[in-house]
């Protein structure tokens, strides 16, 4: 890959990394709620989903799906469902010691997973890779070493981006000191969350 291009890939995807989406939201929520430390777990989980989803794009599944409509749209309805349900979970979720330093915090895998399914449900993302990814290829060199070194990059911007939004996280809730603002500050991220996700799903069956 020529310098020139893997520069306009970082700046485009870094760009794309700061903004707000449902992952940055989970990242953001949980951040808040549990610390940096644990947020970049659901952050490492977003990561790993990409993986997936890049080397689907590249191994062709992007045709595959525009040529059966059907399935992509049962992907679509199980997305929003996982959305929708971490949206409502983070809206009701408990706030009576969210702005203590001691909470306790989940299982980090349970972080973990919770980032990789909320990415593994936005169909989107498959969209995205498929449609951008060529245009950063050089075919005058060979590709899988282009394609390792795109999903190198991606992943650590993706990680830099929501290590950003885990860190805000953290001030926002230093900032907040009663339930009451915990409160509001959850029905709004799950609510951003839930519209986000609805956008992105119906964006991805417009493709």
């Amino acid at each position: 890959m020529a310098f020139e291009l893997w520069l306009a890939l970082v700046a485009l995807f870094f760009v794309g990394g700061l903004t707000p989406g449902p992952a940055v939201l989970l990242v953001l929520a949980s951040s808040f709620r549990y610390g940096f430390k644990p947020a970049m777990m659901a952050a490492l989980g977003v990561a790993s989903s990409n993986v997936f989803w890049l080397i689907l794009a590249a191994s062709g599944a992007a045709a595959l799906a525009a040529t059966y409509p059907q399935a992509f749209t049962g992907l679509r309805i199980v997305g929003f469902t996982i959305i929708l349900w971490l949206g409502l979970s983070t809206i009701f979720g408990p706030t009576d010691r969210m702005t203590k330093i001691d909470q306790d915090v989940p299982p980090r895998r349970k972080l973990y997973f919770k980032g990789l399914a909320l990415q593994s449900s936005n169909p989107l993302a498959l969209v995205t890779f498929a449609g951008i990814l060529p245009t950063f290829f050089d075919t005058s060199r060979s590709i899988p070493p282009q394609f390792l070194i795109m999903i190198t990059t991606l992943t650590i911007l993706e990680l830099n981006g929501l290590a950003i939004y885990a860190g805000f996280g953290r001030f926002i809730r230093a900032k907040l000191t009663s339930p009451r603002a915990a409160r509001i500050f959850n029905l709004i991220v799950g609510s951003v969350m839930i519209i986000a996700g609805g956008a992105a799903i119906i964006l991805a069956g417009g493709h």
